[in-house]
């Protein structure tokens, strides 16, 4: 009798999902214990494309009034911005403070009514009393002409933009590199071709404060209701009547948007053009911030912030006005009467401030530090030293003495499996560039820093956002104060980070978290509350507790508003962390102030410009990436 034995085919060992990960990583550590201390692209100062750009400089400056170029071209715009500039300096210290403050008031009234007339006048008067009216009119003439400039071709891009699918593709790009490049990077080439001054500052903000013109204007355009278009073409409307008489109209609450956030993206700039000798609010800080004196930053500090609350109130409320919304005559008889006031006290009046209405703090503020630093010493130290000594020093140890190529793969493997395989090359190509650069090791350090502040922004954003999602009482406090926090140009966040931790590196990544902590709790919160309420009391009615209803419904379906979260945290945080080269933060930061505080070593402030952009790409393009790719869930699903 015979018999068959059934064989089985032997079914196949499912390895775990983090196996793949913890086996590359432990490949990677093994690696880095093999060649630690090879290919490590050590900094050189006297580099040859350091003193290359350098050199051309000095070429630049010795021809600038006779080669074509200059002569028929660049002259010619800085000439114009300069005039530009020089108009509404004049005419601003024409009108004086009584003029001014009329003016304003007047402007004030009939965007938003008594109450926001009542903040401009104060906000002008402010200027004043803090002993900065003369800063404080440069500022605002160089803001405006900014501003006009970035209107004057912003908008009709964005039109063109919002009017054409092929034109929003084409310009998408481009907003997106110039949105990443931190603002130190626009100053190097600016002034290599427009040299120094309140024209180059004036290019220099223009360009920073243009793509949310375009892009809020692109926005406003795409958003027209397509039957009220159709309902034009149907009447016999031409597309330029359709564009003037429907596109504009019915777009133009958010249009208003889109100028209130230019004039809050130029207030930002103005402050760090001064470092190309831009006049204004930016030369005290800077002076403060070189001093590291808080009593001599912080009156320019509060005229800055003062200036941009009383533009964004004036903003935001012609925005929220209705299209059909119309003025009464009440308010233009209002109106009337402050401007034909404050027109009327000119001659009367002494045009400059008069000294004996100042206030003078600066004894008092540096007082108030120094009584903070000593206080609360062991506590700042504490701190300081824990994030340094556990976080800060290890990761640049580990990046500074791993070999370029090893570090090269490492971001080529956690982009691909992050952001897929075109966004990992691209971070890839910023990599290398970075290496032919010669600004390796500097670019180590600055990434050091900025990863530690990006895990501690993400924490407390995370922490923050979800306490909000899940609290409308928290949420309604915490709302004006992130408003707050995101109308203030990215030089106020030093103040409190140099008055509590004097110049370190620990200085620029305390200021980049309170500065970049706010989006990133929006985000979280906003994604939170996004989870449709059925899920949420799906789950609920399953006998999920609060704490399960968070990690495995609301923070999951939230994915992709955190993963955006974690993008704008980096973005906002290198630029923050660039900024910090100023108080202590050293690397591509300080090469870049270098660069510019030293003619010859201008090159090495270029190149360390151009590295901090591509270093902005590769981070960005890594989490960028992320949120449009499925979840592992989904993945699993599809």
């Amino acid at each position: 009798m015979s018999t068959t034995t059934a064989v089985s085919a032997p079914s196949r060992v499912k390895l775990p999902r983090w196996a793949a990960p913890a086996g590359a990583a432990v490949l990677f550590a093994a690696a880095y214990l093999v060649f630690r201390g090879t290919g490590t692209l050590p900094h050189d100062q006297e580099a040859p494309q350091f003193l290359a750009i350098t050199e051309l400089r000095e070429w630049i400056d010795d021809h600038r009034n006779d080669n074509p170029l200059f002569l028929y071209f660049l002259n010619y715009i800085r000439l114009f911005v300069g005039g530009l500039y020089d108009l509404f300096q004049t005419t601003l210290y024409a009108l004086g403070w009584p003029g001014i403050t009329g003016v304003m008031g007047a402007l004030a009234w009939l965007a938003g009514g008594w109450r926001i007339a009542l903040l401009a006048v104060a906000g002008v008067s402010a200027f004043g009393f803090l002993g900065l009216w003369e800063s404080s009119v440069d500022t605002l003439a160089l803001v405006a002409a900014a501003v006009l400039m970035s209107l004057a071709i912003g908008i009709p891009i964005g039109v063109w933009a919002g009017l054409s699918d092929q034109g929003r593709r084409a310009i998408t790009p481009v907003l997106d590199v110039m949105q990443i490049m931190p603002t130190f990077a626009y100053l190097a080439p600016l002034a290599l071709f427009f040299h120094i001054g309140a024209p180059a500052g004036a290019i220099a903000t223009m360009i920073y404060a243009i793509p949310p013109a375009i892009r809020i204007t692109a926005l406003a355009v795409s958003e027209v209701s397509p039957t009220a278009v159709e309902a034009s073409a149907s009447l016999g409307a031409t597309r330029r009547q359709t564009l003037f008489k429907v596109y504009l109209p019915l777009a133009r609450s958010t249009m208003a948007l889109a100028i209130n956030q230019t004039i809050m993206m130029a207030l930002s700039m103005v402050v760090i053009a001064n470092l190309i000798s831009a006049p204004g609010l930016g030369g005290d800080i800077i002076r403060g911030l070189s001093r590291a004196q808080v009593g001599i930053m912080l009156p320019a500090g509060v005229a800055i912030v003062i200036m941009a609350v009383v533009l964004d109130r004036m903003m935001t409320a012609v925005s929220r006005r209705g299209p059909h919304a119309k003025l009464g005559r009440a308010d233009f008889i209002a109106a009337g009467v402050l401007g034909v006031g404050g027109l009327a006290l000119i001659p009367v009046l002494p045009r400059m401030w008069p000294e004996s209405w100042t206030l003078n703090v600066v004894a008092e503020v540096n007082d108030a530090v120094l009584w903070a630093e000593t206080t609360w010493y062991p506590v700042t130290t504490f701190i300081k030293d824990l994030t340094t000594e556990g976080l800060l020093n290890p990761l640049e140890r580990l990046l500074t003495s791993a070999p370029w190529w090893l570090v090269a793969l490492a971001v080529l493997a956690v982009a691909w499996r992050v952001s897929g395989v075109r966004r990992a090359l691209t971070a890839l190509g910023c990599l290398l560039a970075i290496a032919l650069l010669g600004t390796w090791e500097h670019a180590m350090q600055t990434m050091t820093t900025v990863a530690v502040a990006v895990l501690l922004t993400l924490l407390i954003g995370l922490l923050l956002g979800v306490a909000a999602a899940r609290s409308p009482r928290y949420s309604a406090v915490q709302r004006p104060l992130l408003d707050a926090a995101q109308t203030m140009p990215a030089f106020v966040y030093l103040l409190p980070a140099l008055a509590l931790f004097e110049t370190t590196r620990f200085t620029a990544i305390f200021a980049s978290i309170i500065y970049a902590v706010p989006p990133v709790v929006r985000l979280v919160e906003d994604g939170i509350k996004a989870v449709p309420a059925t899920v949420v009391e799906a789950a609920t009615s399953a006998g999920s507790t609060p704490g399960q209803l968070l990690w495995k419904v609301q923070l999951p379906m939230a994915r992709q508003a955190i993963l955006l979260a974690a993008n704008q945290g980096i973005v906002m945080t290198l630029a923050m962390v660039v900024v910090g080269g100023l108080v202590g933060a050293g690397a591509l930061g300080y090469d870049v102030v270098l660069g510019f505080s030293q003619r010859t070593d201008f090159g090495l402030g270029f190149v360390a410009g151009i590295a901090t952009v591509l270093l902005g790409v590769m981070l960005d393009r890594i989490t960028q990436g992320a949120d449009r790719r499925l979840s592992p869930r989904k993945r699993k699903l599809t």
